[in-house]
């Protein structure tokens, strides 16, 4: 391949990228400027082409350009966010990264990767300007301090989550930090919640930001605020550390919250203290932060995705939710409460969950936890006819696709001892499966029934059925 060939290819490659590529030489003249690039600028790529970077945006100086910046200093500008009104009057926010393009130490040209996050940043600023506006109000108003649920809420009979419970009233009555560890779908943000609603905070804000849900680069920023020329096009307006000033503030899934802000959010935690970006005067601050991690917190220290310092300050009262798996007496008891819910939503009845959907919950090892038990409570609602009983064929799919035990009465008579005969052993083993999904299913999901049914101790019993 001859170099106009891979000069066409290379020019095919970036052009299908969908985000804003523009590349200059060392003396600032445009060398390549992509059709998404000229999309948010309002441009032709015509326009930018072979023009000098000022010529080509008279808005923009030599201190302002990161591309001429990156030519000045010779060092790349990461994530750095930019507000512009580009030449149609529209107002464009990017995120934009800058690198120095060497060739054998030598600077020959700089290229800026631009991602537009336009829809984003309204979606968030929206949803900021909402809280604020509802916290303001609300003033002195709140029910719950925004939070919907309370201790009362959390159903179960599980020992473990029964003593977290008794544990979060305890904490409830202080301002320590709060860190929960616990599979998606456990209940973490209800826990919080409901230790917001114990407290003395109760009647001041509660407001929950998932980390992951917010790109990176703007993270800093919701939770902060910004100041007015922190950035380009930056505003006033406060972060949601500012709007939960008083009350509790819960960051979900904090392993993935960039590095840099995490030490951030360490010097808030540490000082009390919250400076928007790009300001330099900070405002004190009294909020109670609770944070939960979808991955074990030693994982997440090792995997660098939590600094160690950060961990260390939020781990003061700490909980692990058990997954619904290891909640066997909760299982039934969640997906009747689940199914008498919906029968009032849906105005319909039913006659119940068959005994095969009652094994097969019981043995399904609800990934999605509870979560995932209310979803295929709501699915099968769906699918079942008024007054009749829930049977497997009205579970989702990746539920009905369970194998089911290979249950077989055995004879005790007329035994002939073919190959395909179990041995005794085996045959043992089915038997004792046969009797404990009988129990279970005459007790309707109750492991204590069916534990006594059995004669043999509950523990025992949970343990077998996890090893089944």
């Amino acid at each position: 391949m001859n170099t106009l060939e891979t000069n066409e290819m290379l020019k095919a490659v970036l052009a299908a990228i969908d985000e804003g590529i523009h590349a200059v030489g060392s003396d600032g003249i445009t060398i390549y400027y992509n059709d998404v690039a000229a999309r948010l600028d309002g441009l032709s790529p015509d326009e930018v082409a072979h023009q000098h970077v000022l010529d080509a945006f008279p808005s923009l100086t030599s201190e302002t350009s990161t591309l001429l910046k990156v030519l000045e200093t010779g060092k790349a500008i990461i994530n750095q966010e930019q507000t512009y009104t580009n030449r149609k009057g529209v107002n464009i926010n990017t995120i934009n990264s800058t690198l120095p393009v060497t060739i054998d130490g030598k600077l020959i040209g700089a290229v800026e990767v631009a991602k537009d996050y336009t829809k984003i940043r309204k979606l968030s600023e929206k949803l900021i300007d909402l809280q604020a506006k509802n916290l303001k109000d609300k003033k002195d108003e709140y029910e719950h301090g925004e939070a919907a649920f309370t201790f009362d809420h959390i159903v179960t009979k599980d020992t473990r989550m029964l003593e977290i419970m008794a544990a979060g009233k305890k904490v409830s009555a202080t301002s320590s930090p709060i860190l929960i560890y616990g599979e998606t779908g456990t209940g973490k943000e209800m826990l919080v919640q409901a230790v917001h609603n114990h407290s003395p905070r109760s009647k001041k804000p509660f407001i929950a930001q998932n980390c992951a849900a917010i790109p990176q680069a703007l993270l800093e920023g919701i939770l902060f605020g910004t100041v007015k020329g922190g950035f380009t096009g930056s505003i006033d307006r406060p972060g949601i550390f500012e709007l939960a000033d008083g009350g509790t503030l819960f960051l979900d899934e904090l392993n993935s919250m960039p590095l840099d802000v995490q030490a951030k959010l360490l010097r808030v935690l540490q000082d009390g203290v919250v400076t928007r970006v790009g300001g330099v005067k900070g405002k004190k601050i009294d909020v109670r932060v609770a944070a939960a991690l979808n991955e074990r917190p030693e994982d997440c220290l090792n995997n660098k995705s939590l600094r160690s310092d950060l961990y260390y300050r939020l781990n003061v009262i700490y909980f692990e939710l058990p997954p619904l798996r290891r909640r066997t007496d909760d299982i039934m008891m969640l997906a009747n409460l689940f199914l008498t819910e919906f029968e009032g939503t849906f105005c319909k009845r039913t006659r119940g969950f068959s005994q095969e959907v009652c094994g097969r919950f019981l043995s399904h090892d609800w990934k999605g936890n509870v979560r995932e038990l209310r979803h295929a409570v709501e699915y099968a609602m769906n699918m079942v006819d008024d007054y009749a009983q829930i049977d497997a064929q009205h579970l989702p799919v990746h539920i009905c696709r369970l194998k089911q035990l290979p249950f077989h009465p055995i004879e005790t008579s007329g035994i002939s001892l073919q190959q395909t005969q179990p041995d005794l052993k085996e045959a043992v083993h089915l038997y004792e499966k046969k009797l404990i999904i009988e129990a279970v299913q005459a007790t309707g999901g109750n492991i204590q029934q069916a534990a006594k049914r059995l004669n043999i101790p509950r523990q025992t019993l949970q343990y077998k059925l996890k090893q089944m």
